[in-house]
């Protein structure tokens, strides 16, 4: 197929944007351009003007060589002389061919246009007849190179005139001059002598050939007047080469001799004329064009138009971006009150926006806006008007303002002027994006007026008609490189309207290029993914500019996304910045946010090992390091080396790219020094890199030199490979891919991270928080899966030590020590498959779930959580269980005692009995009595009861308390001694301070130490109270549980010291030891053998009647074992068993699944019900305050009155009791004493029966045996009926009393985490894991608000550690001896703390609203004066306080 088919084929199937790249690719690579379009069907042809449109060109003409100075004009309008090319009837000579060699220069030869020696050249032609085609020789304005000294047009017609008389008529009337080519002419040649002629005619004519007649060509030279010097005839002896030097002698001649010049756009007259149709004339490109002109017509001056009709892009914009930079970096702030000076800035910001609102919108912005909203095809017309019209007024500004630039260079003198010419030459640059800008700064502004105002309203659908434009291709402005800020709000909006335009096929991937100004960023990403950034002359990109590319359906399953983003970045090291002090600051932000935001960036390197390439690699090296903190997953990144054009240049270079890596080495390990990271020792350990894969070398992009040199066909072979390369590297990437609201979630949190300057150890992302709060849940899951199993082995396990040696022992092991070593085994045996379990999840999560990279750095923590929790059951599962053995140990020598009691009594019953019967006479009931009363008195007095020794508690408690303080050293043991145990803990407990505590210039008086103890004291007493109530024996395992959570407590508190330390033990073990002491005798008095036999007296007295007198036994007794042993034993199960249960339906809710959401509904319930003592107790008594509200949480669910827990509970007890009395009937037990150990026994693994009341019940027991299974059967069903009935009577307030998991406790302890609070404000820590290495808090609070203040003023103070850590203030610390250390370095005293920036400015309003609010109550509550309230908090609304609390938690 003709190659000339295929281009036409290829125009006549495009719109008009694709013929317009079309054109200026082939321009560039110095192809011809089609001037008129043939169509084969409609027999007409269309003049190209539109296609041409964005061709500019850039020139020297010899009148400019020595000036050193070059024309640069958009193509159409530069009126050239233009010489034509046409062929009548047959020619042997190939005119293209003559063609390319006249504009070639003898150095370097260009097939400019398709001739017949060319690959399929001489395939006839189908469609392409008709064509004219058009190139243009620019010269270079040096002398031994140009072809040519002045600029020239021409065009070049496909086929014979005699066919296409319109295109050559057209040519007349346009070119200067119109050369013939022929082999044989007709004398009369009416087509050349009627034509309407502006332009000379040459003839052009091959002797050679055998048609030639050389009287035809002067008859027609008569006619015509032709001189001879028109004709031009290729002899034999003439070679090709000096043929073409007399052509090219003629057409200079031609061109330059010449008054008709006439530009491209000046040739529609013409086209019109001859009924030509004009690619521009359809009614979308004219409407645009005219909307288009009657914006940029209005342009005079560039500056002053800018500020009339752009004015809120200016000055305004660039101090809000200065003001929005200092609110976080805080470096003026001097001596001023940190959140006074914010509060001011904050106020500053709202007049510049409302200062912003009081413009109105301009008339150019008004045409504007209307204009984009235009349907699809005008507003992509109008968008491309606008964008050259704007760069044709900017060029002629550049141009002016730099010949002035160069005449105030000549004289040193001028120095003022050059400095304002230079200023002028910053800010002459005006394009679309200036509007768009625009656009976004009324949208940001209006933003701030009231929801309900009309003039926010109607602006409204301007993020939507942005996010079309991006789909169609048009980029958005990312970074303001003129004010080097993001418009954020304008961004996210846009973004998000974007996203609600693609859902849900919004997943991106994103490619950004990196690299020095002017080394061909943009080119390079045009080239290589067909985008359009500008890369106009005069024209480098400013800030960052993103672009969507759609991924076809095809491919989209190997990307796994559904859109590619491509960001161009403005050059780092601009000269243009270089001379500002901050220039290398805007270069590192610009190069971590958009290192941060790429899934690759491309680093581009003009020139292979060139000087610059370690300055913008150290920036880089900067940014990558930083992005290895934050997301914790390795950038990748690709090194591309323009202008290497060398074939040997990968080969060559082996050992610049291993001196390269270690350049990378040393920088790296400088980085990470800097960023206090130095683990990072090489590159390789920040970012995904391989000397041999991760360099391109790409050849430079011309080949020869401009203006006539062509693309290099090399540049795109290698841009081609690079593409390949990267497209390889996203495949890889897809898995990780973020949809267009987490990139959104990305940009943001970034971007403040970077106006914060505070990269590594502050940045928490909202992404982050996500996938960090999303492991939290399931981690949290996973955890009480692993805590309820361990409390039902546990639950378990005391029942089989509480019945260990009973009726109901199933072990058959006679030792309790085996027993419990069996049991230890059993746990250590479960806790391991637990703690594997666990390590597997989450392995499995870490495989399975999405974005996992965000908290790949967390991954250790919760591997560790999951090794401590197992360390933690242990020791608890192995403190219970030795507490239970060693009270059971004590019970077996007393239930052995009871037992031969028992035995004995029921011997002299029976004997008694026996008596009794012999006597004929019957006895009466009085009688009875007193035989019985006579026997029993008898009895009693025979058995020996050895009287049980009371233990001294407070003796144990002491030697505990002693061992747990003897690594305090001898001042801790002289305290101890100075004070008695038992006088300790009977009056309330007051500290008394040995001396203040300072910080920077604040004190934290005694009541903050108090209030620890208070605190401290609650939870122990609630701990005891549990024990009392559990009304069991005391172990000494509760005292050393006791110390340990003093000791948890009391870890890292400020302000504590030994005596203290010493005295809060001593009132809390001798309150304690006085409650266990109490418990332990009224365990032994209700234990005691003669009072247990005496209480029993009545039933053996019933028994002894009912056997004298043969009553049937079995309803009674079988009531009576359901009553007093099966009843109390159900009842405890079921209260053993529904703490884990409540506990687990609590964690189903939202508010109880994370520490964060747990936070945030603490806090949102405050704030709802409004209450300055409720504020009070929960920063004063945390954990009291805490606990109460998960009680009333607990109360508030469980109100409704369900019994869902009990039943399954209870039936699930009927049920095994059921199972035991059928097994038992089964067993066919020789009497009833036998069945009953057999159900006993039976039940041993759930039930805990009472020894003593089973005893009783053995005793003097004649029922029958099936009798009594059937009435136990039916007692049993009446029992789990009452049961059931008393469950629903119970209040849950009751019930949450007699349960032995405490549900608020152990959802405090999940909840509350480790218990750290923020060394600065005492926010509490809210890390998931258990076994975290890094503590922090998402909402930060005032200082005044943990009771500090001034010391030279008792003024609250109302600083915020998460402003403080990014000021240049200094704190006083006990540790560093109250020398000074910054904030910003706090680390260095509190490594384990991690305090981050606020999430946005207003993150802390919910606590600087509560602490303006009730200011004066919180003074007088902490006996400070009220503090000064900065006049922006007074103006937090509640509402503006909820909405920090969920920026602050991340709730959606």
């Amino acid at each position: 197929m003709n190659p000339l088919d295929i281009i036409t084929a290829l125009f006549l199937c495009s719109d008009g944007f694709v013929q317009q790249e079309m054109a200026l690719k082939m321009s560039m690579c110095q192809f011809s351009v089609p001037l008129l379009l043939p169509n084969c069907d409609t027999k007409q042809c269309t003049l190209m003007l539109w296609a041409m449109r964005d061709i500019v060109k850039k020139y020297r003409p010899q009148s400019l060589s020595e000036s050193k100075g070059y024309i640069e004009e958009r193509i159409v309008v530069s009126e050239l002389p233009m010489i034509s090319f046409v062929r009548l009837g047959e020619c042997s000579l190939s005119k293209s061919k003559i063609l390319n060699e006249l504009l070639s220069s003898s150095q370097q030869y260009h097939d400019t246009f398709v001739h017949r020696n060319m690959e399929c050249g001489d395939s006839p032609r189908r469609i392409s007849n008709g064509l004219v085609e058009m190139t243009w020789y620019l010269p270079c304005g040096n002398e031994n190179m140009d072809v040519f000294s002045e600029p020239v047009a021409v065009a070049n017609l496909r086929g014979d005139i005699a066919s296409f008389e319109t295109q050559f008529s057209f040519l007349c009337q346009t070119s200067a001059a119109v050369f013939v080519f022929f082999d044989a002419l007709n004398s009369e040649c009416e087509l050349l002598t009627n034509q309407n002629h502006k332009a000379q005619i040459f003839l052009v004519g091959n002797r050679q050939s055998k048609d030639f007649k050389l009287d035809a060509v002067k008859k027609v030279a008569t006619k015509l007047s032709l001189k001879k010097s028109n004709i031009l005839l290729k002899e034999k002896h003439i070679n090709d080469a000096n043929f073409v030097k007399d052509l090219r002698e003629k057409v200079s001649n031609a061109f330059e001799n010449t008054k008709v010049k006439m530009g491209i756009e000046k040739m529609a007259d013409v086209a019109h004329a001859l009924e030509i149709w004009i690619d521009e004339d359809s009614p979308e490109c004219q409407t645009a064009k005219k909307n288009a002109d009657a914006i940029t017509a209005e342009i005079q001056d560039l500056l002053k138009y800018k500020e009339a009709q752009l004015p809120l892009q200016g000055q305004i914009w660039k101090d809000l971006t200065r003001l929005e930079k200092e609110e976080l970096r805080l470096r003026k702030v001097g001596s001023k009150n940190i959140e006074k000076y914010k509060s001011d800035l904050q106020l500053e910001k709202n007049k510049l926006r409302e200062k912003q609102n009081s413009h109105d919108i301009s008339k150019a912005m008004t045409c504007f806006i209307k204009a984009i909203s235009s349907p699809g095809m005008e507003r992509c017309y109008f968008l491309n008007w606008m964008r050259m019209n704007l760069d044709n007024v900017s060029r002629e500004k550049l141009f002016d303002l730099r010949e002035q630039y160069k005449e105030k260079c000549k004289n040193p003198e001028n120095k003022e002027e050059i400095k304002k010419i230079d200023q002028q030459l910053s800010n002459s640059s005006l394009g679309t994006e200036h509007f768009f800008r625009e656009m976004g700064q009324i949208y940001e502004a209006s933003l701030s007026l009231p929801e309900t105002d009309p003039a926010r309203q109607q602006l409204q659908h301007l993020p939507k008609l942005c996010a079309e434009l991006m789909l169609d291709g048009f980029p958005l402005e990312l970074v303001d490189g003129k004010a080097s800020n993001i418009p954020l709000r304008w961004v996210t909006d846009v973004l998000s309207q974007l996203n609600a335009l693609v859902s849900p096929k919004n997943k991106i991937l994103v490619v950004t290029v990196l690299g020095v100004q002017s080394t061909g960023k943009s080119t390079l990403l045009n080239t290589m993914f067909g985008v359009q950034f500008a890369v106009s002359s005069g024209r480098c990109t400013r800030g960052a500019f993103m672009l969507l590319i759609k991924i076809n359906e095809d491919v989209r399953k190997d990307f796994n996304c559904d859109f590619m983003v491509i960001i161009d970045t403005e050059g780092l090291k601009s000269p243009e910045l270089a001379q500002l002090d901050n220039s290398h600051e805007h270069d590192n932000e610009l190069a971590t946010l958009v290192v941060g935001l790429s899934d690759i960036t491309i680093i581009n390197v003009s020139m292979e090992n060139s000087t610059e390439m370690k300055d913008i690699l150290q920036i880089v090296v900067h940014a990558f390091l930083r992005m290895k903190e934050v997301a914790k997953k390795k950038p990748k990144c690709q090194f591309v080396h323009q202008n290497v054009s060398d074939v040997s240049a990968h080969d060559k270079n082996m050992r610049d790219r291993k001196l390269l890596l270690q350049q990378l080495n040393e920088m790296t390990q400088a980085a990470a020094k800097m960023e206090k990271k130095e683990e990072y020792s090489s590159f390789t350990d920040v970012m995904e890199y391989s000397p041999d894969t991760g360099n391109s070398y790409i050849p430079g992009l011309w080949n020869g030199n401009p203006p006539m040199a062509p693309v290099n066909a090399g540049y795109s072979e290698a841009v081609y490979e690079l593409k390949k390369n990267i497209i390889t590297i996203l495949e890889s990437c897809g898995s990780s891919a973020n949809n267009i609201l987490q990139f959104t979630e990305w940009m943001k949190s970034l971007w403040t991270a970077v106006k914060q300057e505070n990269f590594i150890f502050s940045f928490r992302n909202s992404l982050v928080a996500d996938a960090y709060m999303r492991l939290c849940t399931e981690f949290n899951k996973w955890e009480w899966d692993f805590k309820k199993e361990m409390y039902s082995w546990v639950t378990q396990a005391e029942t089989r030590i509480s019945n260990f040696s009973t009726p109901a022992d199933k072990s058959n092991i006679s030792d309790m020590r085996e027993l419990l070593m069996l049991l230890k085994n059993e746990m250590l045996t479960e806790l391991c498959e637990w703690e594997t379990k666990l390590l597997g999840n989450l392995e499995q999560y870490f495989k399975q779930t999405l974005h996992v990279y965000l908290v790949e750095g967390y991954r250790q923590d919760f591997a560790n959580s999951a090794k401590s929790l197992r360390q933690e059951m242990e020791i608890s599962v192995q403190s219970k269980l030795t507490a239970a053995a060693a009270i059971r140990k004590g019970m077996m020598k007393l239930d052995k005692l009871k037992e031969e009691h028992t035995k004995k009594l029921e011997d002299r019953v029976c004997a008694l009995i026996e008596e009794c019967r012999k006597e004929k006479v019957q006895m009466t009931e009085k009688e009875l009595d007193k035989e019985f009363d006579k026997m029993w008195t008898e009895t009693v007095k025979e058995l020996s009861f050895t009287k049980m020794k009371v233990e001294d508690i407070f003796t144990s408690v002491s030697h505990h308390l002693r061992t747990n303080l003897s690594t305090k050293g001898g001042h801790a043991s002289d305290l101890l001694s100075k004070k008695s145990l038992r006088e300790c803990g009977q009056d309330p407990f007051k500290y008394t301070a040995q001396g203040l505590v300072w910080l920077k210039g604040l004190f934290s008086p005694t009541k903050a130490v108090q209030q620890i103890a208070v605190g401290i004291i609650k939870v122990c007493s609630q701990f005891v109270t549990v024990k009392v109530q559990r009304k069991s024996n005391y172990d000494d395992t509760y005292i050393d549980e006791i110390l340990n959570m003093i000791d948890e407590r009391l870890q890292d508190k400020v302000g504590t010291d030994i005596t203290f330390e010493v005295s809060l033990k001593q009132h809390i073990c001798g309150d304690a030891a006085r409650m266990f002491q109490k418990m332990h005798e009224d365990f032994l008095h209700e234990k005691d053998p003669y009072i247990c036999l005496n209480e029993n007296k009545e039933k053996f007295l019933a028994d002894f009647k009912d056997v004298f007198h043969h009553v049937d036994q079995c309803q009674k007794k079988a009531e009576e074992f359901t009553d007093r042993c099966l009843k109390p034993a159900v009842e405890d199960f079921v209260n053993r068993s529904l703490g884990p249960d409540i506990i687990g339906e609590m964690k189903t809710r939202e508010e109880f699944s994370t520490r964060m959401s747990f936070q945030y509904s603490v806090l949102l319930d405050l704030l709802s019900e409004d209450d300055f003592i409720k504020y009070v107790s929960f920063i004063c008594s945390y954990e009291n305050d805490v606990k109460e509200w998960i009680l009333n949480k607990i109360v508030q669910h469980f109100s409704d009155g369900s019994t869902m827990f009990e039943d399954q509970h209870l039936q699930s007890c009927v049920n095994s009791i059921n199972n035991a009395i059928q097994k038992a009937k089964a067993g066919k037990s020789g009497n009833l004493k036998s069945f009953v150990v057999v159900v006993c026994k039976e039940l041993g693994d759930k039930l805990v029966i009472s020894q003593d009341a089973l005893g009783a019940f053995m005793t003097l027991n004649k029922a029958d045996q099936e009798q009594f299974a059937r009435s136990l059967t039916e007692c049993v069903k009446e029992m789990a009926q009452t049961l059931r009935e008393k469950f629903k009577k119970t209040n849950i307030q009751t019930k949450l009393q007699s349960l032995h998991v405490n549900p608020q406790d152990e959802l405090f302890n999940t909840l509350i985490g480790c218990g750290e609070q923020c060394p600065f404000c005492k926010a509490p820590c809210e890390a998931g894991a258990t076994a975290h290495t890094e503590h922090f808090a998402s909402l930060h609070r005032p200082e005044g608000l943990g009771t500090y203040r001034w010391s030279n003023t008792e003024k609250l103070c109302i600083d915020i550690c998460s402003s403080l850590i990014n000021s240049d203030i200094s704190f006083l610390r006990k540790e560093r001896k109250y020398q000074p250390h910054p904030f910003k370095r706090y680390r260095e005293i509190y490594p384990d703390w991690k305090i981050s920036p606020d999430a946005s400015l207003q993150a802390s309003d919910y606590w600087k609203y509560v602490l303006a609010k009730f200011n004066k109550k919180f003074a007088a509550a902490f006996k400070a004066k009220p503090a000064d309230i900065p006049a922006a908090w007074k103006l937090i609304t509640p509402e503006q306080a909820e909405a920090s609390l969920k920026v602050s938690f991340h709730i959606k």
